[in-house]
């Protein structure tokens, strides 16, 4: 591996978290104002989100993959992924157009308690994260030829406790604003239709494996809903 390449591999991982914390101050400082904004303005915020959703979606299958495969060297295809997905991420929060409004502000224990709920999410984000491999996942550490299926950790209670996590992290505010509702909604909507396709291409990659933990953990997102 050059030196650019590692350069490449290392700026991409720091775009990724860079992307991740401007994404977490607009939800937490620019979203969370109740300031003017209009409704109508959650339709372009969709569409703005589905080219972030389609870029995901696309990259995850086999026939894009292979397309990549004539293109960029395997040990850097992640990495590829991750700087699209982080600049992408970044122009869903610059281009964003305020919903405004307040759906509700709550005090008191009930803030305290959605404040637990939101740290819930944080926490299973993190545990989700730690029992993949972080610098894999954020393009530094190229992934192995044939990764282990994770099923340990939070990964005994869903398929996918990251999606949860996000989702009681975004949908936990005490102050729950147009924007931060809008914005919860959207990304979870794109979730929820993902897994299916994010599940064939597990059960392509894993083959019986895959069938067998699904059977198992029944769950794909949330025990006893879906």
């Amino acid at each position: 591996m050059t030196t650019f390449e590692r350069l490449f591999m290392w700026l991409g991982g720091a775009l990724f978290a860079a992307s991740l914390a401007v994404c977490g101050f607009y939800y937490l400082f620019v979203w969370g104002s109740a300031s003017d904004g209009h409704l109508g303005a959650a339709a372009p915020n969709a569409l703005l989100f589905g080219l972030f959703a389609a870029h995901h979606s696309l990259f995850a299958r086999e026939r894009m993959k292979a397309r990549l495969a004539r293109l960029v060297p395997e040990h850097l295809r992640r990495s590829v992924y991750v700087w699209t997905a982080s600049v992408l991420l970044l122009l869903v929060c610059a281009l964003w157009q305020p919903v405004g409004g307040e759906v509700y502000h709550v005090t008191g224990p009930r803030a305290f308690g959605h404040a637990l709920v939101q740290l819930a999410g944080v926490g299973l984000i993190a545990a989700s994260v730690a029992a993949i491999d972080p610098l894999e996942m954020a393009g530094i550490r190229p992934p192995t030829v044939h990764g282990a299926l994770q099923i340990t950790g939070p990964y005994r209670w869903v398929r996918h406790p990251l999606y949860l996590g996000w989702m009681l992290a975004s949908f936990g505010a005490a102050h729950m604003t147009g924007d931060r509702l809008a914005f919860a909604a959207i990304t979870s909507i794109y979730l929820i239709a993902a897994v299916p396709w994010e599940e064939r291409s597990l059960r392509q990659s894993f083959g019986h494996d895959y069938a067998e933990y699904a059977r198992r953990v029944k769950w794909r997102m949330v025990p006893f809903v879906y």
